[in-house]
């Protein structure tokens, strides 16, 4: 009896044998192969019985199995291509439908709005965009040319609007209403005999609970929970004890390193927390006034927990400490004395980043933000002392975008993106005030360079508002690099500190410069000279103003 194999192989699902085209009659008559017209028969003799499978399977033609195969791939492949495409489409019309809808495509410019100050942090989390509702999209489309003269007229029209007005001091009962807990928990009179805002606070806890269990510090950051680990097991040894309850010393910071970023405040904090009367947070930088009291860890992660202010007085405990042995021991000896211990806090966002009003403060209707991070700090202490350490905003924000670029840095790259946040900013300054745009959050965080911060003067203004001048030290990181031992010498008298030994201030002031330049960063040369003239032209007017304020034309930064 003789098979078409071929067929035999397509119809493998059922009986073989019954359904092959050469076996339907029962007298197996030879019939011709409706499928293969016997063109390539390959004969295969069997007996009455049930065809074996698995010989079926190997006896077959190489020949028509590759051209089998070849064309079931084809047939694969432009499935999968029809399917790709309708996902792709299907994906691509969703994106344009709700883009659309929330005024979120790229051609418009983000930052024209109908309500400015309803603007949504859409860079960061575009989520919080329901937030607020007043966004409305621009009607003027980004240009992207490159060359100096067309970017030379964007710069003169932003210099054209730039105008410094001074800031309205807010009510501090309109404070209080803004942050009740804050004004609950910090008393408005300090121990007398502490150079630093120090009060004895009453704790209500038990031996065998752990007072730092729901610090926010210790439960996002594992690198935190040491620290706090140590302060656990110390915590019950400085505990003062009066009439049957249980008191713990808190302090706030004496004075505060405020910014800039990439303008040396990290190697000004390494060199002064080596002076023997100086404390420091347990965190170098905290930047709880600015981010964590209103639940921000990374902007692009959006909200957290709000962090209490508990949680930022548990980082000066240390320090509280040792302030208290030393009051202690005078209140033993029988006099009173003023303790000369210090305490710093150095988060380098405290000049300037005020992003997160937008979203907890009643929006004003001009855009500028009510409240800003000051304010709070001079309610608390109008006495304490500012630290601002500045260098060339040009070259700032070079080093700042070679700190944070994560990919595909080179000195074309940052051209592109100077060119990009100054257009950016000329749009919101066409319909906005400066301090606006300055303290916009959705305009910040769309800038891929943060040109903001390197506009000095404009946060200086601000904190002139609620501090007096004497309270506020600038430096230069230029003459800080330099000499080392005269800035050094100048923070130690701003700060009222102690003279020291010979071999102390050689270790202060001789140590290595911190937070140097990557090698990789090095290696990528300079800006071009090109967006060097650019930023200039930009950055002078605001120079301009600084050196006005303060007096001093080295921060015209002429000569660098």
């Amino acid at each position: 009896m003789r098979h078409c194999i071929n067929c035999c192989i397509q119809l493998l699902p059922n009986d073989l044998h019954k359904r092959c085209f050469r076996c339907r009659r029962s007298n197996h008559i030879n019939q011709k192969c409706p499928v293969c017209k016997q063109e390539n028969i390959i004969p295969l003799y069997v007996d009455s019985k049930q065809m074996n499978l698995l010989a079926v399977l190997e006896v077959r033609t190489h020949h028509n199995e590759s051209w089998n195969g070849f064309f079931c791939l084809r047939k694969g492949k432009l499935c999968s291509l029809i399917f790709g495409l309708i996902i792709m489409t299907l994906v691509m019309a969703s994106y344009i439908l709700t883009g659309a809808k929330h005024g979120l495509l790229l051609i418009p410019s983000p930052f024209h709005y109908e309500a400015f100050t309803g603007s949504p942090n859409l860079m960061d989390n575009e989520s919080l965009s329901e937030m607020k509702d007043h966004y409305q999209p621009s009607k003027i489309n980004i240009s992207y040319v490159r060359d100096y003269p067309s970017i030379k007229l964007i710069i003169d029209t932003i210099t054209s609007k730039i105008e410094f007005i001074n800031r309205q001091r807010p009510d501090l009962d309109d404070l209080k209403k803004q942050e009740l807990h804050m004004f609950s928990i910090i008393p408005n009179k300090f121990l007398p005999n502490s150079k630093n805002p120090c009060w004895y606070e009453e704790y209500r806890g038990n031996t065998t609970t752990d007072p730092y269990t729901t610090n926010s510090y210790a439960l996002y950051s594992k690198r935190f929970r040491t620290i706090f680990d140590y302060l656990k097991k110390v915590f019950w040894n400085h505990l003062y004890h009066y009439k049957d309850k249980h008191y713990r010393l808190r302090c706030l910071p004496h004075f505060y390193i405020i910014g800039q970023p990439k303008c040396g405040t990290t190697d000004l904090y390494d060199r002064l927390r080596l002076h023997p009367d100086v404390r420091f947070s347990a965190i170098k930088e905290p930047h709880w006034w600015t981010r964590k009291r209103f639940g921000i860890i990374r902007l692009r992660d959006g909200f957290h927990d709000r962090y209490p202010v508990e949680d930022y007085l548990d980082l000066f405990d240390l320090a509280a400490y040792q302030i208290q042995g030393v009051l202690q021991s005078d209140v033993t000896k029988g006099h009173s004395k003023m303790n000369h211990i210090i305490i710093g806090e150095a988060s380098a966002s405290t000049m300037w980043d005020n992003n997160a009003w937008v979203f907890f403060y009643d929006n004003s209707t001009d855009g500028e933000p009510p409240f800003l991070i000051q304010d709070f700090i001079h309610a608390f202490q109008p006495h304490a002392k500012l630290i601002v350490m500045l260098r060339d905003p040009v070259e700032r924000l070079y080093s700042d975008y070679l700190y944070f670029a994560s990919a595909n840095k080179s000195a074309e790259d940052f051209h592109e993106k100077v060119a990009d946040s100054l257009q950016l900013f000329e749009n919101c300054m066409l319909d906005y005030s400066l301090r606006a745009c300055v303290y916009n959050n959705t305009l910040n965080n769309a800038m891929p360079v943060r040109l903001q911060v390197g506009l000095y003067v404009v946060y200086l203004l601000d904190w002139l508002t609620v501090f007096d001048k004497g309270q506020i030290l600038v430096l230069r990181l230029e003459d800080h690099a330099s000499n080392v031992k005269y800035t050094m010498h100048m923070v130690f008298q701003f700060l009222d500190l102690g003279p020291i030994s010979e071999k102390q201030e050689a270790l202060i002031t001789k140590s290595p410069a911190s937070n140097t330049r990557r090698p990789e960063d090095r290696n990528l040369g300079p800006m071009l000279p090109t967006t060097k003239a650019i930023l200039r032209d930009f950055y002078r007017p605001f120079n301009t103003k600084l050196a006005q304020v303060l007096f001093d034309d080295a921060f015209l930064w002429k000569k660098t």
